[in-house]
Parts: structure tokens; C-alpha cells; sequence
């Protein structure tokens, strides 16, 4: 039995071997271009007007790698023009002429739109049938295109994380004064004001803070809760774009430091965060999702069900950047005068210290 064993294994491992083995096994590699692999594929795109098919490729991956970087970055930067990437992905769905491309981009005349067509027809990426006929994207530019713009989808997100440690270098301009005196208590007020713009919608009529023996503190709210769909279009949940999307702040509120150049919105309190984590009570369930420096670290889940709604925030400041704490008592002052300019407003501070 041992060595019928023996034997099923020594099968099993050669399988192994031949299941992941390249598919063209000609190519002799060096051994550096053999570490970082090969990449093989292929691909079709099937549409109402056309089809088209990709045959298969085989590139080594250390090639990529060493692509021009000056030619490699001007095919980016060239489709990176907003106008440019317009034009190819209105004529991607059909073709056009220049008239109806200045209509649909509402540039106005044709000459706004000529030296961007002169661009891409001179790198291959547009054609026209004819003078003053309709522009085509050629066949063996639109499967790259598609998958680019793949790529960047599966990518998008990266803009947001790159905005969130900008503004973690950039501190200062948010939360003013002197790098040694941080105040905490600005990111509190943040999230606060956002409570405070749901009860003046006339949905929230309980706040409640509620500071941790670990330093991080608790907003909650029983307001509407925060969407949790995508929004049209975006592949983004609505909760993930309002904790991280800095610049399409919709329906979110920004508090102002003194001294500061900009205002602090829940991205900002995000990213100047060590840990974050979001709980929603909406549409009959409890969501959850978790940060660190604004990075989720985990998707939104469903965490349970309720018949309630509302917000809560609990989040830990970043202690490399305040070195100050939470104080309670500053917190209590401060939430005795909020509750006096909203007088419909429940406004509870609490500690689950042993104190």
C-alpha cells in the first residue's frame, strides 16, 4: 500500500508539473525572464456591427517590463486627454462623422475637434472611410482599447488611494497650526458635522459619541444611513466613494480648522486614520466595512439584519500624525454647546472606560 501510494503521488506531482507548464515550451528563457513568467492571451469582441478576434500572443513579462518608458508614456498620457478618450469611446460604440463628434462632445465648431482627430488618425487609432465621412476605430486597435479601459476600471480606485496619502503628507493644510499640536478633535467635529447635516434634513434625531479605551472614538447616528449601492454607472459602493472619493463630495460636509486651507471631509478623516470601520443600518440589514489609512481592508458585508437606520463611525486617529489624545471632558464641553444650537437634537457623550 505504501508504495501504491508512492506511486499516486509521483502521477499527481508530474500532472502538476504538466498542467502549469508554458503552452510553448520552445523558447529558451534566461533565467531572469523565466522568475518573472510569460503572459499568453487572447481574446474576441462581438458587437451589433462588427466582431473582431485577438489571435493568441505569448510576451514574456520581463519585456513588458522594459518597454520604452518615453514611448510608454506617451501612448498613456495621449489617451489620458480627456477629449481624446471621449472620441474613441463615442466612436468605439459607432462610427462617426466630425459634425456629429462636435455635437455629441459639445465642442462647439469642428476646429475645436481637429488637431485631437489629427492625433489619433496619425497613431493609428482613428480612420476615416472617406474626406468628410464617418471616423472608425481599426479592427486591431479595439480589443486593446476595450481591455485598457478594463484595466483602468479594475484600477480606478488607485486615484482615490493616491489623493488619500497626499493628503496624510499634506496634513497641514487641513488641520493648521503646528505639526506638534495636531488637534484630534478636528477629525471628531468632521464626522459630527455630517450627522448634524442629516438632522437638519429632518431624518437624524440622536448623536451619540463614544470614546474607547484604546483611543479611537464612535459616532452614531440614527439618520438614513449612508447608501450602500453603486452608484449608475460606477462600480464603487456609495459608501466606499463617500469614505474615500475626495473629489465628488456629494452630500457630505466639510469642517474647517482654523488656519487650514481646506476643509476636512470624511475622506480626509479617513486617511489621517489609522483604522476605520463604517457600520450602516439601512433597507433591513447591518453593513460593515473596514480602513487603514483609508485603504478598505476588507469588501462591504452584510452583518446582520434590523429594523432601524443609521451611521456609525468608530475611528482611531493616526498617532505618527496627532500626538495629542481625545479628552472628554473637551468633548463634553463642546457637545453641551452643539446641543444648544440644536435643541431637537439628542446629543449623548459617553466612555466604555472603567473610570
Amino acid at each position: 500500500m505504501n508504495q501504491l501510494g508512492q506511486l499516486v503521488q509521483h502521477l499527481l506531482n508530474r500532472d502538476a508539473v504538466q498542467e502549469h507548464s508554458p503552452i510553448n515550451t520552445s523558447t529558451k528563457e534566461t533565467p531572469a525572464s523565466a522568475e518573472l513568467g510569460r503572459l499568453f492571451y487572447s481574446g474576441q469582441y462581438r458587437g451589433d456591427r462588427a466582431s473582431y478576434r485577438w489571435e493568441p500572443q505569448d510576451k514574456q513579462v520581463s519585456q513588458l517590463l522594459l518597454l520604452d518608458g518615453d514611448k510608454s508614456a506617451k501612448v498613456l498620457g495621449a489617451l489620458a486627454h480627456k477629449q481624446r478618450l471621449d472620441i474613441l469611446r463615442l466612436v468605439l460604440q459607432e462610427p462617426l462623422t466630425g459634425p456629429e463628434l462636435v455635437e455629441r462632445l459639445n465642442m462647439g465648431t469642428t476646429g475645436q475637434l481637429y488637431h485631437h482627430m489629427k492625433a489619433l488618425v496619425g497613431a493609428d487609432l482613428l480612420v476615416q472611410e472617406e474626406r468628410g465621412g464617418t471616423y472608425a476605430i481599426p479592427g486591431h486597435r479595439v480589443l486593446p482599447l476595450l481591455l485598457l479601459l478594463a484595466a483602468t476600471s479594475d484600477l480606478m480606485d488607485t486615484t482615490d488611494y493616491i489623493a488619500m496619502t497626499e493628503a496624510r503628507t499634506n496634513a497641514p493644510d487641513y488641520l493648521g497650526g503646528p505639526a506638534d499640536a495636531y488637534n484630534p478633535h478636528l477629525l471628531l467635529w468632521a464626522v459630527v458635522e455630517n450627522c448634524l447635516l442629516e438632522h437638519q434634513h429632518g431624518t437624524c434625531t440622536e448623536v451619540s459619541l463614544i470614546l474607547h479605551e484604546d483611543g479611537s472614538i464612535t459616532v452614531s447616528d440614527n439618520g438614513r444611513g449612508i447608501p450602500v449601492q453603486a452608484l449608475p454607472g460606477v462600480e464603487l459602493l456609495r459608501v466606499q466613494s463617500v469614505l474615500t472619493d475626495m473629489d465628488h463630495l456629494r452630500g457630505s460636509a466639510q469642517f474647517f480648522a482654523p488656519g487650514s486651507e481646506k476643509g476636512i471631509s470624511m475622506p480626509i478623516v479617513n486617511a489621517l486614520s489609522l483604522k476605520l470601520s463604517v457600520t450602516i443600518k439601512r433597507d433591513g440589514r447591518v453593513y460593515q466595512q473596514h480602513y487603514k489609512h483609508g485603504i478598505p481592508q476588507s469588501e462591504v458585508h452584510t452583518v446582520g439584519v434590523t429594523k432601524e437606520t443609521g451611521t456609525s463611525v468608530t475611528f482611531l486617529p493616526d498617532r505618527a500624525i496627532f500626538s495629542q489624545s481625545f479628552d472628554l471632558r473637551l468633548i463634553q464641553q463642546q457637545a453641551a454647546e452643539m446641543a444648544a444650537n440644536y435643541p431637537n437634537l439628542t446629543l449623548c457623550v459617553l466612555s466604555d472606560s472603567n473610570e
